[in-house]
């Protein structure tokens, strides 16, 4: 998630814990749905706590929040409004499948640009906010601040104090703590859960968390594998499983995109499924197998090892919606654009767009048709995006393929958002497995 546009692109490993039910839902099925803010792609910058049995009446009923659509802020993230504490306050976060944790910016936070969109978490406005113990079950699930190797288990007031870095030498820092988040259901209903245990991060460095690609937002919102993120704990109680459809951003005014949290019942007869690999050195992710790659129908000449995880964790493909552009293994890059070079018909910049390395001139010309990418994947499962996907507009008549090389020796692929628009993808952690299909996104 806010990663820039290089191979060291951000990982959050964010954490969260369970949410305990303040109140109750009826038997009705139900699901969380939360708006997906969208922010467009031109700014870049180049495990487990105790479960409260007693609400599992809740089971396979469904959370539902549109994905906001961050335009004005400029760059390629979704957004998901949280409203955080007693009174609630109202925060915009990052949605991220590639992390775990969930961290605000608090008052009291250094190099916290403040914006538009409103102050950032006011804790002590907050009758319910309250950190974590130094020596609490809880804490042990963060990484420490070098400040909290002297925690003094007798001391009321000694706070878990937690330090995320991120690959490119970003940080977030302050105290690991709990809070009350409210909600709606899918039929409007509001539910209050707690605790949502998050970072109120107090100190920010970097630019994945400070740059262009980070502007607007408040924080993260983890929806990664790992048994403490958003999507995991709530999955307890909402069946294990959340999707989300990433609609046009190119539209005006742009449709709203949804993050579902639970069972929505919309798994149709035209969803392709692919088993989710397994990384033990990299749990977080949604790993998925790619066998081979199609353009225009014609298999590329790609080994399986280039797409294979090694025995150090290297390597693989993720789905990420925190990343914007799509990132491939060097080898299956190279003969991506050798072949889209050959099957192109139209005008090939000399000069292209910084950043990308294959542009067209499209300025009077009527029919514009690009070569079709296709992914068959683990399962028998076949992806093929739309070439909108792929090919994008950076200027003025310019269309740019939005795959970039993956360069560093084992390093991971990655299919981002813009890879991702126009499906409907179910992310279903208890069969282990990825949905999608380009039918349903207009029923959530």
């Amino acid at each position: 998630m806010m990663r820039p546009l290089t191979l060291s692109h951000l990982r959050l490993l964010l954490l969260l814990s369970l949410f305990h039910l303040s109140t109750s839902l009826n038997d009705a099925a139900e699901y969380l749905k939360l708006t997906l803010l969208h922010k467009p792609p031109f700014s870049y910058p180049h495990q487990s706590l105790e479960f409260d049995t007693h609400r599992l009446s809740l089971l396979n009923k469904t959370l539902k929040s549109p994905l906001i659509s961050g335009a004005s802020s400029g760059s390629g993230q979704y957004f998901v409004e949280l409203r955080l504490g007693s009174p609630p306050q109202t925060l915009l976060l990052v949605a991220d499948t590639g992390s775990d944790l969930v961290w605000v910016k608090c008052t009291a936070c250094k190099n916290c640009v403040k914006h538009k969109l409103g102050t950032d978490y006011r804790a002590r406005q907050s009758i319910t906010f309250s950190p974590h113990h130094c020596y609490s079950p809880v804490c042990k699930l963060v990484t420490h601040s070098s400040r909290d190797r002297h925690c003094n288990k007798t001391r009321i007031h000694s706070p878990c104090r937690y330090e995320y870095e991120y690959s490119d030498g970003s940080k977030t820092s302050g105290f690991f703590s709990k809070e009350v988040t409210t909600l709606k259901t899918s039929s409007g209903q509001v539910v209050k859960f707690r605790y949502l245990n998050f970072g109120c991060a107090f100190e920010i460095s970097g630019p994945s968390v400070t740059g262009a690609s980070f502007n607007g937002a408040h924080g993260v919102l983890g929806l990664g594998r790992g048994p403490i993120s958003f999507s995991t704990q709530l999955g307890k109680e909402f069946g294990n499983k959340f999707s989300y459809c990433l609609l046009d951003y190119t539209l005006s005014p742009p449709p709203t995109s949804f993050l579902l949290i639970g069972s929505t019942r919309m798994t149709n007869r035209n969803m392709s499924f692919t088993p989710l690999e397994n990384n033990p050195l990299s749990p977080t992710f949604y790993y998925i197998a790619i066998k081979h790659v199609f353009v225009d129908g014609v298999k590329l000449p790609i080994s399986s090892s280039v797409w294979a995880i090694d025995n150090l964790g290297n390597g693989g493909t993720v789905f990420d919606s925190g990343t914007t552009l799509t990132f491939l293994a060097d080898q299956a890059y190279r003969q991506i654009l050798r072949a889209f070079r050959r099957r192109l018909k139209l005008p090939v910049m000399a000069n292209p767009t910084l950043g990308f390395d294959l542009c067209v001139n499209v300025s009077n010309v009527r029919s514009i048709r690009f070569p079709q990418l296709r992914f068959e994947l683990g399962g028998g499962a076949v992806f093929s995006p739309p070439a909108g996907n792929y090919f994008i507009d950076t200027a003025v008549s310019a269309k740019c393929l939005a795959i970039q090389p993956v360069n560093s020796r084992g390093g991971i692929s990655v299919i981002g958002n813009l890879m991702q628009q126009g499906f409907l993808f179910e992310f279903d952690g208890d069969r282990s497995r990825l949905g999608f299909t380009r039918h349903g996104c207009s029923v959530l």
